[in-house]
C-alpha cells in the first residue's frame, strides 16, 4: 500500500520576521497571499490535518483546505521562551541555549524537549503509514524537522541541519517499508 505525505510549512508570522520564538500568533498580511499563490502547486489528497496553531488554522483556510487538527503536528513548546527573540535568550541565558542547541533530549525552557518533539511526530508518521492514501500536513518547522530526520533514519543531534521557510512544501512517500523524501522545487 503506498502512503503520501505533503508537509506545508506555515506562512510566515512576526516571529520569523522578528527571529522570536513563537507564540500562537497570526500569519503577517504578505503570507496570507503568498499562501493563496501556491494552491495551483497543491494536488488531491484523501486527507488534510494541520496544527490546532492559529498560524496554521490560517494557512490551511488560505489554501481553501478544511482539516482536522492533531495535537501531534502542534508546534514545540518553547516553555518561557515562547514570544521571546533568539538574541534576547542568547543575552539572558546563553547556557540553555547552548544546551538546547546540542542536547536535544533536553528542555532548559521549561517546555518540549527537541527529541520528544521528533517522537511525537514519528508516532504520528507510524499511523499515517498504516492509513495509507494521501494526507497533507500543515504545520510547523520544527514538525518537518522531526518528519525528516525519521525518514532520513538521521540521529536527533542532527535537527538543526534542515532550515525550513514558511510555505516550504516536503513530499514523502512510503511502500510501506521505508519512506523516501522529494523536496519540491520552486514554482515555474
Amino acid at each position: 500500500m503506498m502512503t503520501r505525505l505533503t508537509w506545508i510549512c506555515h506562512g510566515s508570522t512576526a516571529a520569523n520576521r522578528e527571529a522570536r520564538f513563537p507564540q500562537d500568533e497570526p500569519l503577517n498580511d504578505k503570507a496570507i497571499i503568498a499562501t493563496k499563490a501556491i494552491v495551483p502547486r497543491l494536488r488531491r489528497a484523501d486527507s488534510v490535518v494541520a496544527s490546532p496553531a492559529l498560524r496554521a488554522r490560517q494557512t490551511a483556510e488560505a489554501l481553501g483546505l478544511q482539516p482536522e487538527f492533531s495535537e501531534a503536528l502542534a508546534d514545540c513548546d518553547f516553555g518561557r521562551w515562547a514570544g521571546r527573540s533568539i538574541a534576547e535568550i542568547q543575552q539572558a541565558e546563553p547556557e540553555n541555549l547552548a544546551v538546547w542547541m546540542a542536547r536535544p533530549e533536553e528542555a532548559p525552557h521549561g517546555g518540549e524537549a527537541i527529541a520528544a518533539v521528533c517522537m511525537r511526530v514519528n508516532t504520528w508518521m507510524s499511523e499515517r503509514l498504516q492509513a495509507g492514501g494521501h494526507s497533507v500536513a500543515i504545520t510547523h518547522a520544527a514538525v518537518i524537522r522531526a518528519a525528516i530526520i525519521n525518514t532520513l533514519q538521521a540521529p536527533v543531534s542532527s535537527f538543526w541541519i534542515a532550515d525550513i521557510e514558511p510555505l516550504a512544501i516536503v513530499h514523502m512517500t512510503s511502500n510501506g517499508s521505508r519512506w523516501s523524501l522529494r523536496v519540491e522545487g520552486p514554482a515555474t
